[in-house]
């Protein structure tokens, strides 16, 4: 993808990028605009003016001037001790989308850096030399830490990723090498360009709220089917019950659709669980449109401190993560809530006064056990998953001398984020098990009731090559598949 400006690297072009579909590279005009902005800023240095982490330390020692033989060495300088971090790193997807949103916000403009370090950011994906991030953050007011591992990679001096997940590192220095690439030489104001902003909390929002959309539409998917297979009454699906509300219009309109009609259900009321759960669902969906917005004011916002605007160097607190902190956090809670219905309806499909199944979804009640091991697992993921309801954002501690007061941890939010993802996952393919196990059980009662088309082969290819078998089994192994097949990007 030829980039002409920096809006054409936008949240799907990350996603993209992430997911090694599609590769970057700077124009012609791009380049020149760049050069112009970095001469302008080269220019504005040469007033004399002190500028943080340019021509002072950072943080504490920001009072502390720099001479002329310190100022050349300070852009490396600044990464060299502040990368602290360690393993678990980020995998190579999230990696790729760091790079692209660190590149992005220096396509804005106001970092003022060259166009060889944009260059460098785009070569470094497609080649795949890839830095080793660490994913969990320490207590700094933005993401320095992890910035400053992906700088010194840059110039060799860090370390990259040796593979896929788990893989491990190897040295920068070797990578660039076997790539054919030069250490990247920075210049002034480059490096605490480089460890400025949230791009990666923003890389993984952006992931982040791509796994919740897809979990939204397999959450919908089992929701309908267990609607159908306990011909659930449709009362709450009525879309006069929606009434200003248009994301639960449109979550309601889904189920009917998925669900079919149904002529006579099989009690007045069905429990709480399945009557609350379109709201649950278009509470998540609301949150996901909240997310992507906070992405968009980061991916288009001013997030470089010192920012170069108009001629002047302004500080900033862009690296703060709030915003985005605060959004993934909601959306970490609306994935919880998922989980805990998820679960709860699980242990209605084990009722034959809900299903008018056999107890347990057992092929043969009291010698077989049935599928109550899985609703167990589900309770056990669901309550893990309560713990990562506590807001990360909350509990400031003072660092630097006072100087760095505050902290966003936007990176244990998108991490918490992660983890509910993954929470959430597991408890749908317990669902989508019980589903299938009714489905089989079902077949041949007269009183069945068949799931509309769309939902049958939805469900049929959720639950390919699962046995077709009601008998006990280690389902451990079908919850498996299941979840690897839900979590496949």
């Amino acid at each position: 993808m030829g980039l002409t400006d920096a809006a054409g690297l936008d949240a799907r072009a990350v996603l993209a990028v992430a997911r090694g579909e599609l590769v970057l590279e700077l124009g012609d005009e791009l380049i020149g605009w760049l050069d112009g902005r970095r001469a302008r800023m080269l220019a504005a240095l040469e007033a004399g003016d002190p500028v943080y982490g340019v021509t002072t330390g950072m943080g504490a020692m920001s009072e502390v001037g720099l001479d002329h033989a310190a100022r050349a060495r300070h852009s490396e300088a600044l990464l060299t001790a502040r990368a602290v971090g360690g393993p678990p790193w980020l995998d190579p997807d999230e990696t790729r989308a760091v790079l692209a949103v660190r590149l992005r916000t220096f396509l804005n403009g106001e970092a003022a850096v060259s166009a060889a370090l944009c260059t460098r950011l785009a070569e470094s994906i497609a080649l795949g030399v890839l830095p080793a991030l660490p994913r969990r953050s320490t207590g700094v007011a933005g993401e320095i830490v992890g910035l400053a591992h992906l700088g010194l990679a840059l110039t060799g001096a860090g370390d990259v990723l040796a593979g896929g997940p788990g893989a491990g590192t190897r040295p920068a220095g070797r990578a660039l090498a076997e790539a054919g690439l030069e250490p990247l030489r920075l210049g002034p104001k480059e490096g605490v360009a480089l460890i400025e902003g949230v791009p990666m909390a923003t890389a993984l929002a952006v992931l982040a709220a791509e796994d919740a959309r897809q979990v939204l539409q397999y959450a919908l998917t089992a929701l309908a089917a267990e609607f159908a297979i306990t011909g659930a009454a449709r009362d709450v699906l009525d879309p006069r019950l929606a009434r200003g509300d248009s994301v639960l219009a449109r979550i309601t309109e889904r189920l009917r659709d998925l669900a079919g009609p149904l002529s006579r259900p099989h009690a007045l009321q069905p429990p709480v669980s399945f009557r609350a759960s379109p709201q649950v669902l278009a509470h998540l969906g609301r949150a996901i449109d909240a997310l992507d917005a906070a992405t968009e004011r980061a991916l288009g916002g001013v997030t470089d401190s010192p920012a170069f605007l108009d001629r002047q160097f302004v500080g900033s607190a862009g690296f703060y993560g709030y915003d985005l902190s605060v959004h993934l956090h909601a959306v970490t809670v609306a994935l919880i809530g998922v989980a805990e219905l998820g679960a709860t309806r699980l242990h209605r499909l084990m009722d034959p006064a809900v299903t008018g199944l056999n107890a347990q979804l057992s092929a043969e009640p009291g010698p077989q056990t049935g599928l109550s091991p899985v609703h167990k697992r589900a309770v056990g993921v669901a309550h893990e998953l309560r713990r990562q309801a506590i807001p990360a954002f909350i509990g400031p501690v003072e660092t630097s001398r006072g100087q760095e007061d505050a902290q966003a941890f936007s990176l244990e939010e998108a991490q918490a984020c992660r983890i509910a993802l993954d929470g959430v996952t597991e408890v749908l393919a317990c669902e989508l098990l019980a589903v299938h196990q009714a489905r089989l059980l079902a077949v041949g009662r007269p009183d069945a009731i068949v799931p509309a088309f769309e939902l049958r082969a939805e469900l049929d290819a959720l639950t390919e090559g699962l046995p077709a078998s009601v008998a006990d089994r280690p389902f451990g192994r079908d919850v498996e598949t299941l979840r690897n097949r839900l979590s496949a990007r």
